[in-house]
C-alpha cells in the first residue's frame, strides 16, 4: 500500500490509500469512503484491495473524502496551514471537488477507470455522475450499500432541529452542536443542516421521493447491498432495486444481494470483495 495525498481545488489535502502490488496496472478502482467509513469501521477496503492487487493489471484506492474520520489532520497547500477536517465540519457542496480531485489522478495514471462508493459515498457518486457525463473518466460505476439520509436522521427531534436553525439564524453555524447529531455524530450546526436539509447527498430514497440525480446518470455500472442493511427502512432488495429503476441505464446495471450480511458486509469481507473483481474482469 501507498499514501496517497490528494489535493483539491479548495487546497485541502484528502489522504488516500493506493493497492499497487501490480505493476504497469492499466485498471483501477476507486472507493469513495461513507460517513466514519474508514479502514478500521470497514475492513473490507482491505480485502478489496488485495483481492483486485492479486490480479494482473487492477489497482485500487481506497479514496477518503472529508468524513472518513470525526476528527483527521491534514494540511492545505493554499493557506499552508494545518487543517482538520472530518464528518464534524463537513459540507456536502465538497462532494464533486473531492471526487474530481480522485478522478484527476487516476487519468493522469490509468487507462480504465471504475468509480465506486459505499454508504454515503454512494451517494455522492450519484451525485457526481448527475452532472459528468464522460463515459470514459470513470467507465462505470459500483454503488455499495448507499445510504438513505432521510431514514438516518429521522430520530433528530423538534427541539433538536429547533437549535440547528437558531444556531445558523445567528451566525454560529461553524460551531460545535451541544448534542450529537442522529445520536453518534459530534458536529457543526452547519453539517447538521446539510444532513437535514440539502438536497445534495438525499438522492435515494424507500418508496417515492426525489430521484432526479439518479435520473440523469448516464453510465451503466453495479449496485451492491447486504439483505440485513439496515439503512433501508427494511427491505433492502426492494431499496436497491427501486434506485436502479429510477437510473436510465437500468437495463445494463448489475443486482447484487449480499446474503446474511449488513451494511458494511460483516463476515462477508471477501465475498464483496470478489464480487468487485468479477465485475472489473467483466467489464475489461
Amino acid at each position: 500500500m501507498k499514501k496517497l495525498n490528494i489535493a483539491t481545488e479548495r487546497g485541502t489535502i484528502l489522504n488516500g490509500v493506493l493497492f499497487d502490488d501490480t505493476k504497469n496496472a492499466d485498471t483501477v478502482v476507486i472507493a469513495i469512503t461513507g460517513i466514519h467509513g474508514n479502514f478500521y469501521s470497514n475492513p473490507f477496503y482491505y480485502n478489496i484491495g488485495e483481492t483486485l492487487n492479486g490480479v494482473g493489471g487492477i489497482n485500487f484506492i481506497y479514496a477518503q473524502t472529508n468524513d472518513a474520520f470525526s476528527e483527521i489532520e491534514t494540511y492545505n497547500i493554499k493557506s499552508g496551514e494545518k487543517e482538520i477536517c472530518g464528518s464534524w465540519n463537513e459540507r456536502f457542496s465538497y462532494t464533486d471537488e473531492d471526487i474530481g480531485a480522485y478522478l484527476k489522478f487516476a487519468a493522469e495514471n490509468y487507462t480504465h477507470v471504475i468509480l465506486a462508493g459505499h454508504s454515503l459515498g454512494a451517494n455522492k457518486v450519484i451525485h457526481y455522475l448527475s452532472s459528468h457525463h464522460d463515459k470514459n473518466l470513470p467507465e462505470h460505476f459500483i454503488l455499495l450499500s448507499p445510504a438513505n439520509i432521510s431514514y438516518m436522521t429521522k430520530g433528530v427531534t423538534a427541539q433538536e432541529k429547533a437549535i440547528i436553525s437558531k444556531m445558523i439564524r445567528y451566525g454560529k453555524g461553524e460551531n460545535i452542536l451541544p448534542f450529537p447529531f442522529m445520536g453518534w455524530v459530534i458536529c457543526t450546526a452547519n453539517t447538521a443542516a446539510d444532513w437535514r436539509l440539502s438536497d445534495i447527498l438525499n438522492n435515494v430514497h424507500v418508496g417515492d421521493g426525489d430521484f432526479s440525480q439518479a435520473e440523469k446518470i448516464t453510465h451503466s455500472g453495479a449496485l451492491v447491498i447486504g439483505t440485513y442493511d439496515n439503512f433501508t427502512c427494511g427491505n433492502p432488495a426492494e431499496f436497491l432495486k427501486n434506485i436502479n429503476n429510477h437510473i436510465p441505464t437500468a437495463q445494463e446495471n448489475k443486482l447484487i444481494f449480499i446474503e446474511k450480511t449488513g451494511h458494511t458486509y460483516q463476515q462477508k469481507e471477501q465475498e464483496i470483495a470478489d464480487v468487485v473483481l468479477k465485475l472489473v474482469k467483466d467489464w475489461n
